[in-house]
């Protein structure tokens, strides 16, 4: 008997979850309720039938052994074969997947016979409702986005297969119910299956309003369960394709010396030795640089490194160097009098601080970070003779915003742009900045050269010219009722801009407001009257973008160490302080769990010889994260050990556990480079840093046993991506001050600043 027709119980939830319902038979829907309604992503069913190539014919019937086009996502074939469209880029996070599985849920398909398919870049069909309908894979915001969408196209499906199967049997509809991949009537014991409806299925052009049920109560049979990835397999027997692995006929490769600061510009080149390389085929001038077209890759690479070219002096980057920028940015920070832009408000600060009986305060800093995906940055192109049309194979994290730099780049239309939707070899943000420069490489490379270019950054052109994690100095001001009880908090934010230089078009309609940068300042939970965070970004003419985490990486560092210092200054236990600081709204309950669960896991009582414990805490968007580092110190070179990392996450209704473990000990470990070793040094606007030889990223001798417990809760589902890595730093900070009593207050903590906060006895910084 199918999973539907079961009676309802309980099942275990996987990945240490609580029990969770068993679904309940699948029945109707409502049939009364068939009128026109529109979905969240602005798509109903008599757009679809409009689309050409989405529907076969005007009448939307299917022919024997083809498919029909149910809606924009949904495509049933005769053979029972369902294919659904996924509109998130792949890059190793499992989204393309998981939302296909919300689809499949709600239709009631049999997994067994999904097919998943990329999406074409469609904003208006494809968008991601969090970002406002644009394709774009970013901020661990896919699933949340799209999850309301997906279950109610995928619940609109299921509808029209019943409907149709109630007029071909001539019984009500009420009376159906469905089983995985097939509309059964219970009456009479009759059964067709999906691909058996696809024959003669009719596809109304207005889609039927279906109420999906909330999550609250929702009874799901493929969600929450840990069904196999559908990009493992292929990236494990090496057949997956990437950008890289892409061959067409008469391609020619390209390379590109860029200027070392935005905004230089080439002045004078001398191209002599570069065109005296075998193989090579021609020099490109670029705004921005220096391109050259070769035969092979090791040429172009070869050329590119023999090129001589003197840069514009003018940019404002060429005068910005790491210590000066601190010392800058330090000075701003203290500097009262200079208001920055609000992002998070609450009460009177400045009135309740006046008030406060002790002020308490804490100054965080840190370095510019790389992103360091593995697959090199690199693009396809093949640019018509005419110049009015092209076609590209490029990974990417938006879809929509790279058609858009495409075609703005050759100044034709969006419909002339062909895409092909790669997977990307990591992205952690530096795939989706708005110009996706190293896409539009290729495209004007391609037009230069009158064929097809393949062009690919070497891992120093990544790091000479990466788009970093901007340079930070975080200020916090906390005042204290004459009890000890926090009752105002100023934190102020002094970095670089990021979202002005990687989205001006998102910058402009956040009215200066750079969320990129800010986020993770607020504290939703925390039951503190007064507080205000603020930004003062600085224009430094530094590359910068969203980096894993984006802001949530330092902000939340200052917050936490400075909570575990308030606590320390009190004599209380920091997870003990934390608790007593959460209000009690449903979101700070959550926390709540969150916080218990892992010191539980962690038995944070417990003392360890030569090891220290800390703790952390974070609110990331909705999604609540704890976690325990133990660590030791080698008193001697100054080096952090990190032994054990627990973590505890809830983020709502969980689509795939073992996924969600799976990104959280990625998270982890990417946290843990950023904590201990990670930095780009910045001099006279130049990046000192080349390759993995001075940009030290963890091995597989420096990952920590990772111990990890999901708390599903019935509740819309919120990031998972990103949402741990925060947490290291912070807890890996509060760790060496339990164990040592030196508070580290910069990321990274280097083994010099160690040594400096062993042998003076107070935070290290620069």
């Amino acid at each position: 008997m199918s999973a539907r027709m079961k009676k309802a119980g309980t099942r275990p939830a996987a990945a240490g979850g609580s029990p969770l319902p068993a679904p309940a038979p699948r029945i109707a829907p409502d049939p009364g309720r068939r009128r026109f309604m529109r979905g969240a992503c602005g798509f109903t069913f008599g757009i679809a039938a409009t689309i050409p190539g989405f529907l076969e014919a005007p009448a939307a019937r299917a022919q024997a052994g083809r498919g029909v086009a149910m809606n924009a996502w949904v495509t049933l074939h005769t053979d029972g074969t369902v294919t659904i469209l996924s509109p998130a880029s792949e890059m190793g996070q499992g989204s393309r997947t998981a939302l296909a599985v919300i689809v499949a849920e709600e239709m009631d398909a049999d997994w067994s016979k999904v097919r998943i398919e990329p999406a074409p870049p469609r904003g208006k069909l494809y968008g991601n409702p969090a970002f406002g309908g644009e394709q774009y894979t970013a901020g661990s915001a896919t699933i949340r986005g799209y999850f309301n969408s997906l279950r109610q196209f995928g619940a609109q499906v299921r509808y029209v297969l019943m409907d149709n199967a109630a007029r071909r049997w001539g019984v009500p509809l009420a009376d159906l119910a469905t089983q995985p991949g097939a509309v059964i009537h219970p009456a009479s014991g009759r059964r067709l299956a999906y691909g058996e409806i696809a024959a003669f299925a009719t596809v109304p052009r207005q889609a039927p309003e279906v109420t999906v049920e909330p999550v609250a109560s929702a009874q799901f049979r493929l969600i929450g369960t840990d069904l196999p990835r559908v990009d493992v397999a292929a990236k494990v027997n090496g057949t997956a394709r990437y950008s890289i692995d892409v061959h067409v006929p008469g391609m020619v490769y390209g390379a590109i010396l860029r200027e070392p600061v935005e905004g230089a510009g080439p002045q004078r080149i001398d191209d002599a030795a570069a065109r005296e390389i075998e193989g090579v085929i021609g020099i490109v001038r670029l705004r921005y640089g220096v391109g050259v077209l070769a035969e092979t890759p090791w040429a172009a690479f070869k050329a590119k490194n023999a090129l001589k070219v003197t840069w514009g002096g003018q940019a404002r980057g060429w005068s910005h160097s790491t210590q000066a920028g601190y010392e800058r940015f330090a000075a701003v920070a203290r500097n009262g009098g200079t208001r920055g832009v609000a992002w998070e408000t609450k009460g009177d600060v400045a009135a309740a601080l006046a008030k406060a009986a002790t002020i308490v305060e804490g100054e965080y800093r840190a370095e510019y970070a790389y992103h360091a995906q593995m697959e090199p940055l690199n693009s396809v192109a093949a640019v018509s003779p005419a110049g009015d049309s092209v076609e590209i194979w490029a990974g990417t994290q938006s879809q929509t915003i790279t058609v858009a730099a495409v075609a703005r780049a050759l100044g034709i239309a969006e419909n002339r742009v062909r895409f092909h939707d790669m997977l990307l070899g990591g992205g952690f943000g530096r795939r989706g900045n708005r110009d996706v420069e190293f896409i539009v490489d290729s495209v004007l490379m391609s037009k230069a050269a009158g064929r097809p270019v393949k062009v690919i950054w070497t891992r120093e052109d990544d790091v000479k010219n990466g788009r970093f994690r901007p340079l930070y100095v975080n200020r916090i001001r906390a005042g204290l009722d004459a009890s000890g009880r926090l009752v105002a908090w100023h934190h102020r934010v002094v970095c670089d801009e990021v979202l002005a230089f990687m989205d001006p078009v998102r910058y402009e309609a956040s009215k200066g407001r750079d969320n990129i940068a800010m986020r993770g300042t607020e504290l939703p939970t925390y039951a503190i009257a007064d507080r205000l965070c603020e930004g003062l970004q600085q224009p430094t003419g530094m590359r910068t973008n969203p980096l894993r985490a984006i802001g949530v990486g330092q902000n939340s560092f200052a917050n936490e160490v400075f909570i575990d210092e308030l606590a320390a200054r009190q004599g209380v236990d920091p997870v003990d302080y934390r608790l007593r600081l959460l209000d009690n709204t449903p979101l700070a309950r959550r926390a709540r769990r969150a916080i218990e669960e892992a010191a539980r896991m962690a038995d944070w009582k417990r003392k360890r010889a030569g090891r220290g414990l800390g703790f952390a805490y974070l609110d990331y968007s909705g999604t609540q994260v704890a976690g325990v580092a133990e660590v030791s110190v080698d008193r001697g070179s100054g080096a952090i050990r990190v032994h054990d990392f627990w973590c505890t996450i809830d983020c709502g209704v969980i689509v795939q556990p073992d996924n969600v473990i799976a990104q959280t000990e990625s998270s982890i470990v990417y946290g843990l480079g950023l904590a201990l070793s990670e930095r780009i040094s910045i001099e006279n606007g130049t990046v000192r840093q080349s390759n993995f030889f001075d940009y030290h990223v963890p091995r597989q001798l420096d990952v920590p046993r990772m111990h990890i417990r999901l708390i599903p809760t019935r509740n819309h589902p919120t990031g998972v991506g990103q949402m741990a890595t925060p947490l290291v730093a912070s807890a890996v900070s509060n760790a060496v001050f339990a164990l040592t009593g030196a508070r580290l207050r910069e990321q990274p903590m280097l083994p010099d600043r160690v040594r400096v906060a062993l042998r003076e006895g107070r935070p290290a910084q620069a």
